[in-house]
């Protein structure tokens, strides 16, 4: 017998997998190990092989609803159509120096997580591995099919090498599949390695094996495949075992270097089980390595953070590692951030860096600065920034921003402006954080003459966004009765800025407080008929407030009706008023409405789901949810998520639903659990896994296309238009049956599970004539072929609607035949 220990990482490898910013794969060179095998170098299970991916599986089981989706939506997700507007989107984002969007700066860039990495897993009591070597075999007929298949399976894709392992359940048991197993690793061939691994669980004479596990996952984690690595490590757990620390560590390191939305989280999680349930005492590298990645986002998102980063900091100091001093920094500015600032605790840190001899740095400063801000402390914003000013830095602009916020907390608007005129003075220009903030503070202190000069001036430098300030002025405006000033300032933001709910809304009710209620309805119509505009909670009880004021109790009770239908909230000062108008009207309007899918949103839910939609059941209950996940990066992807939160509204889970007081929608929201969505459970996700349905043929409207394309496709850079479905061969035939009885021509590709169908060339065109009608105008200029091939097209272009006239609520039992 041979004994293996699970290796250590290499320095090279351990830099290649954390370095995330690097769209380059680990190399065979970052990632080679050796091991201590007596095999001859002539022997045939010595070859290189090719090597071939495998599709990440998803890990369903191990988190919890709400991340799970996160993370399995970022593991299948292709390009979409919004990913080439990001970058731009991005950019003009960075010409915004706004507070809220500052991520802490670290000293020496990525020195923090730097050091220490090479040297972290050596000396580790890792689970030896026992392997049979090829020439301990008795059978020669053994030897011979081991070595071929080491040769063999690595060179094969993930259904040949199956269908050539159960080729071999009549003699294979659990030592040989271990041999190859651990050969496919030698050769660096950790995909095959994973996928026979995975062939050998579902085996009857299975056992499992915990040095086996731990060093397959490692190697996983190496190759930050963090999906497969955390799916052993699930494993181990529910056998009862303890993962060993290496694990530990890879995973998150893993974890860390995935530019996916929600690993972050994934990585505490991991982080604070490899304390508490493994006991380990994590290296300093890891430990700063995560604080990092925790505060490297911008400050409204890492604030949340809070709690993990002091569970860091404790673990520094009660292991006795090494404190450095931007980790005081970091927890600081986390503190800054926070909606209640624990002056105490910033103290208390600001004395421990005293103590061990680190200065105040800038980041410091600025952000006691911004902890002042909040609550209106002139005092020690004035001692924070004479102590800045001592400081070789520049000044950072900031700085100036908070010390704004100060004076304005004490309504003393006159000092925010000379503070304003002072950053202009000595940075020459004025950030447009800064015009927000003293447009502002001159519109609640109500200084009108004021505030119009400088949302001049803010306009006349070109600076972007001006849409903050836009809405404070409006605000001025309506709290002041100047509705001729709002009303003009409402057409110019309008050139000038892309259409907002909330300027619509204070536009809105302008016109109810004047009593001008034709002009008010033909607005709150054209809310709620607009995709990127939409109505809400306000815009509803401002049309209902106006109603009931002037009597129109008929229209009053529509709006009463289409306000419990979507679930809103009604004020109580209207509720009063209503009361009187429900008793004398019919019973029929106090009774519940009951729940139902409109036609519009069957048909769009269609298109969702071919275009990556994700359902979640509860089997036991017979109930499912829908999760949408939209990118943060993306204005474009915004206005989808906008409309299609406000489509489902009165299905949205009560908290993915913005406040009162906020008009912003998540990313990433889901609806209640409900028998209603069985249908397409049964239909797109019949066994937890996407499928597309038989009857898909009957489904495939002008509308469902166009919201496939919206949610998941993508427009190149050429003008082609590519969709992506997920599912099987027999549902893909039923869509091209269908798209080629239109006359669409296209071309597909697989790639994984996933299918790309892709319409090239002037072929785009045509596809882009039959879903235009249904695809959100703003979007169209995302989504529109070139002007080159729309030129290009030929005159006969069918455009006649699919042919859609089934019930997308049919019976569930028309989704059992189908096959996944």
């Amino acid at each position: 017998m041979l004994l293996l220990r699970a290796e250590e990482l290499s320095t090279s490898t351990l830099i290649s997998v954390y370095n995330h910013r690097s769209p380059l794969p680990t190399t065979h060179a970052q990632a080679s190990f050796s091991f201590p095998w007596r095999t001859s170098l002539s022997s045939p299970i010595s070859l290189l092989c090719t090597h071939h991916s495998l599709i990440l599986r998803s890990f369903r089981n191990s988190t919890s609803t709400h991340q799970r989706f996160g993370l399995l939506r970022g593991l299948y997700s292709h390009s979409t159509f919004f990913e080439q507007v990001a970058s731009e989107e991005l950019d003009s984002a960075n010409g915004c120096d706004d507070s809220e969007n500052e991520a802490f700066k670290f000293e020496g860039g990525q020195g923090i997580v730097g050091s220490g990495l090479s040297g972290d897993l050596k000396n580790l009591n890792l689970p030896e591995l026992e392997v049979i070597e090829l020439e301990e075999l008795p059978e020669q007929w053994r030897r011979s099919r081991l070595a071929w298949l080491c040769k063999e399976l690595p060179a094969h894709k993930a259904g040949t090498l199956v269908r050539i392992l159960n080729a071999q359940r009549k003699w294979m048991r659990q030592d040989d599949a271990t041999y190859v197993i651990v050969h496919c690793m030698r050769i660096r061939e950790n995909e095959a390695a994973f996928r026979v691994y995975k062939w050998m669980m579902q085996q009857h004479w299975y056992r499992f094996d915990f040095a086996l596990a731990t060093k397959l996952a490692d190697y996983m984690g190496k190759e930050q495949k963090f999906a497969k690595c955390r799916e052993i490590y699930d494993d181990i757990i529910n056998q009862g075992r303890v993962p060993s620390e290496s694990t530990f560590h890879i995973l998150i390191v893993a974890y860390l270097s995935a530019p996916v939305e929600g690993c972050r989280e994934e990585a505490c999680s991991i982080y604070n089980r490899m304390i508490q349930l493994g006991g380990y005492l994590p290296r300093l590298s890891l430990h700063n390595a995560l604080f990092r990645a925790l505060v490297s986002k911008p400050g409204g998102t890492s604030k949340y953070y809070l709690k993990q980063a002091e569970f860091i900091y404790h673990n520094l100091v009660t292991t006795g590692l090494e404190v450095q001093k931007d980790i005081y920094g970091g927890l600081i500015w986390l503190h800054s951030y926070q909606d209640i600032v624990d002056k105490a605790r910033i103290g208390m840190l600001r004395e421990e860096m005293k103590r061990h001899g680190v200065g105040d740095s800038s980041e410091v400063l600025v952000s006691i600065l911004r902890a002042c801000s909040k609550e209106g402390d002139v005092e020690e914003s004035q001692k924070t920034w004479l102590r800045l000013l001592q400081l070789d830095d520049r000044l950072p602009s900031q700085a100036f921003v908070y010390r704004m916020e100060v004076f304005a907390k004490v309504r003393e608007p006159m000092r925010s402006l000379d503070i304003f005129r002072e950053m202009q003075e000595r940075l020459g220009s004025a950030s447009v954080a800064a015009y927000h903030k003293i447009i502002e503070v001159l519109c609640e202190a109500q200084e009108v003459e004021l505030a119009e000069s400088l949302m001049r001036e803010f306009v006349e430098k070109n600076l972007k966004p001006l849409m903050p300030s836009y809405i404070d002025l409006m605000s001025m405006y309506l709290n002041l009765n100047l509705h001729d000033k709002l009303q003009s300032i409402f057409t110019e933001c309008l050139e000038k800025c892309q259409p907002n709910r909330t300027i619509y809304n204070i536009y809105l009710d302008s016109f109810v407080k004047i009593g001008n209620l034709g002009k008010a309805e033909e607005i709150f119509n054209h809310m709620c008929s607009g995709e990127a505009v939409g109505f809400n909670t306000r815009s509803c009880n401002i049309i209902l407030s106006g109603y009931l004021s002037s009597g129109q109790y008929v229209k009053a009770v529509k709006i009463y009706r289409l306000m419990c239908q979507k679930k809103y909230d009604i004020e109580s000062s209207l509720m009063e008023k209503l009361d009187y108008v429900l008793k004398s009207s019919s019973e029929e309007i106090k009774k519940p409405i009951r729940p139902k899918l409109s036609k519009e949103q069957r048909e769009i839910l269609v298109g969702l789901l071919l275009g990556g939609l994700e359902i979640e059941s509860d089997d036991r209950r017979k109930k499912h949810m829908l999760h949408f996940e939209f990118s943060e990066n993306s204005g474009a992807q915004s206005v989808l998520k906008r409309h299609l939160h406000d489509l489902y509204y009165e299905w949205i889970h009560p908290s993915c639903r913005p406040s009162d007081d906020s008009d912003e929608i998540p990313y990433r929201f889901y609806t209640i659990m409900h028998t209603l969505f069985g249908f397409y459970a049964n239909q797109f996700w019949p066994n937890g896994r996407p499928a597309v349905p038989k009857l898909i043929h009957r489904w495939l409207s002008n509308r469902v296309l166009a919201y496939w394309y919206m949610y998941g496709g993508h427009r190149t850079s050429s003008g082609d238009i590519l969709l992506t479905l997920k599912g099987h061969k027999e549902g893909l035939e039923s869509v091209v049956k269908t798209l080629q009885a239109r006359s669409l021509d296209f071309r597909v590709r697989k790639k994984g599970r996933v299918f790309w169908i892709g319409f090239l060339g002037s072929n785009s065109a045509c596809f882009w004539n039959v879903v235009e009608p249904y695809i959100l105008e703003d979007l169209k200029r995302f989504l529109r072929p070139s002007d080159q091939l729309m030129e290009n097209n030929g005159a006969e272009n069918p455009n006649r609607d699919f042919n859609s006239g089934s019930n997308f609520d049919g019976e569930e039992s028309e989704g059992s035949d189908i096959h996944n």
